[in-house]
């Protein structure tokens, strides 16, 4: 190969005398413990010689990120509906096809439908993928875990002895406004995003507050989009007073934090001028 080749260009070559390997499995290293070399990196910049041995690792089959989300949200968005609906063999057989008589259930229904639904439509119309893969198995991982917890919450707040939140409507309202403005802002957050990418990767700035009110949440944390998805999450609680729920908000919030004080990171390192104010999930806490 010539010496000002990436280590994409080599992919290629590679993955034309091997077709199994296609350039998403591979992963190329100077040395058999050393770190994975990216697809832009140049061979000449590298350090090595006039000749340079590439150790070659197999990842096993990827899937798009794409596809990843799509499978990991469709799962819940219809696991949810068929306890919903109470199909035959989830709970005693005269409970089949019967509905709750208690009006919150079908509100958490049509808020869990709603929040799966806009998430299908942000991965296919707003969200900017890269051209990177997730391997099979984390994929798989990772739909059990959305799709095991759809089933678990579903299974007690679709239950014939379910019970509705000790407040009545008063804390169902309260909660239902705080989930429409989450949605709301967690929207606001992706689309702005969006715009930010949209501008080319040549062009790289952090992200800004804009005239939409949602988006002034930049003015405190680096994440606001995870923010207001533990406020969706949060609210659900409230809303359906369900031990599932509040498990599946603290398991999430977590992990969101463990993300979002990757990327606050990054936004540090990368500019000198990153406004000190902001933390990375929560205002002035974390």
């Amino acid at each position: 190969v010539e010496p000002h080749s990436t280590i994409c260009d080599i992919k290629g070559l590679f993955h034309k005398s091997y077709p199994q390997w296609y350039p998403a499995r591979q992963a190329l290293k100077l040395h058999p413990k050393g770190n994975v070399l990216k697809d832009d990196e140049v061979l000449q910049n590298l350090p090595v010689g006039t000749t340079a041995k590439l150790y070659f690792r197999d990842l096993g089959p990827q899937l798009g990120w794409t596809m990843v989300f799509l499978l990991e949200y469709v799962g819940p968005l219809l696991i949810y509906l068929l306890f919903y609906f109470r199909v035959p063999y989830i709970y005693t057989h005269k409970y089949t096809f019967t509905s709750s008589p208690h009006p919150v259930v079908s509100l958490a229904c049509a808020c869990h439908s709603f929040h799966y639904i806009k998430r299908l439509v942000e991965t296919i119309f707003v969200h900017r993928f890269s051209h990177g893969t997730m391997p099979l198995r984390i994929m798989v991982r990772n739909c059990a875990y959305y799709w095991g917890f759809a089933a678990w919450l579903a299974y007690y707040i679709n239950h014939p002895l379910y019970t509705p939140p000790s407040y009545g409507e008063t804390q169902i309202n309260y909660a239902l406004v705080l989930f429409v403005l989450c949605e709301a802002g967690n929207f606001s957050i992706h689309w702005s995003l969006n715009s930010l990418i949209g501008e080319g990767p040549k062009c790289r700035r952090f992200p800004h507050p804009s005239k939409n009110p949602f988006t002034w949440l930049f003015f405190f944390v680096s994440c606001p989009n995870y923010t207001y998805e533990v406020g969706v999450w949060l609210s659900f609680s409230i809303m359906t007073q369900c031990v599932p729920v509040a498990l599946f908000t603290l398991l999430g919030f977590v992990q969101m934090t463990m993300w979002a004080k990757g990327k606050h990171k990054a936004y540090i390192r990368e500019f000198k001028d990153y406004p000190t104010l902001r933390m990375s999930i929560l205002p002035f806490i974390l």
